[in-house]
């Protein structure tokens, strides 16, 4: 397939832009992964991360699953340029299976786009909880990675996509702002006793030393206080292709491969590929969120 051939010249490209090269990216095969791209706040660029790692860790022949599960701004068919007729929402409600929302995106992988209702999953009854679960667990089921795009903030809908996720990379800039909400987020975590891996992402640094300092003051700060290791999970540097991807409704990965921002999300989701599965128990799970809920 040329996308996947794209890709994966482009890993064995120089990666400047990153500390260290990129290998062939392979996904583990110990049942579904799950990774939950989250932030404190808006605007740091989670979704952009979200979609091209998903891209990225198909490239090596791996069935991958995006879900948007921003349920009040979801964006995620935009950046995609895909045309959704119908979402999560729709078999939440138990209108259309999770086979009829599933859409084929960029690269192979499949897109569900996000809608609102999630919180209504607390007043079904347990013969619809059960059919709604049956039918999003075919998801982890037959996929090896699930990529979850939440919502910005730390609603209860976010909090339960994060805790039931075997990994959580939390993404924030150099903003303080940004930097106080990821702590607050990471501090949500520990306080739930999250069982996953938790990795920071620094977007939009201007230079690798400003993108280390922020991650090292975050993680000592979550060392000390939260008893807590963070894991770096990636720097990414501002890129002006990744804005002009974005007009293109295009992924950045796909459209400039070559490019600095390319090269970093490479390198993030081959580090994420090669870490063995954190799981968390063997309880699927989109159960797991339903039972935050209840």
């Amino acid at each position: 397939m040329m996308v996947t051939v794209n890709l994966q010249n482009a890993m064995s490209q120089d990666t400047s832009a990153v500390e260290g090269s990129a290998p062939k990216i392979s996904v583990p095969k110990a049942g579904s992964v799950v990774y939950a791209i989250t932030s404190g706040k808006g605007g740091v660029g989670k979704s952009n991360i979200a979609a091209n790692l998903a891209i990225c860790l198909a490239a090596s022949n791996k069935k991958v699953v995006l879900l948007d599960a921003d349920f009040s701004l979801a964006n995620l068919d935009v950046l995609l340029n895909i045309n959704s007729r119908y979402n999560i929402g729709h078999v939440i409600s138990g209108l259309r299976t999770i086979e009829e929302v599933t859409q084929t995106g960029p690269a192979g992988i499949e897109v569900i786009c996000g809608a609102s209702g999630l919180e209504s999953l607390s007043e079904l009854g347990t013969f619809q909880r059960q059919r709604i679960l049956d039918d999003l667990s075919k998801l982890q089921e037959n996929a090896d990675a699930i990529v979850i795009d939440t919502a910005a903030g730390m609603t209860r809908s976010v909090t339960a996509f994060c805790l039931a996720s075997d990994y959580c990379l939390v993404v924030t800039t150099p903003e303080p702002t940004a930097m106080t909400d990821a702590y607050a987020m990471i501090k949500v975590l520990v306080g739930h006793e999250y069982g996953g891996r938790i990795s920071l992402v620094i977007n939009m640094a201007d230079t690798f030393a400003e993108g280390k300092r922020v991650y090292q003051q975050i993680a000592q700060v979550t060392r000390r206080f939260l008893g807590t290791h963070v894991y770096e999970g990636g720097i990414l540097l501002r890129d002006q292709k990744l804005s002009d991807a974005v007009k293109l409704r295009k992924p950045v990965v796909l459209a400039f491969p070559r490019s600095h921002i390319s090269s970093a999300i490479i390198a993030l989701a081959s580090k994420l590929a090669r870490c063995s599965a954190a799981k968390i128990d063997n309880v699927g799970f989109f159960r797991r969120v339903v039972n935050w809920f209840l």
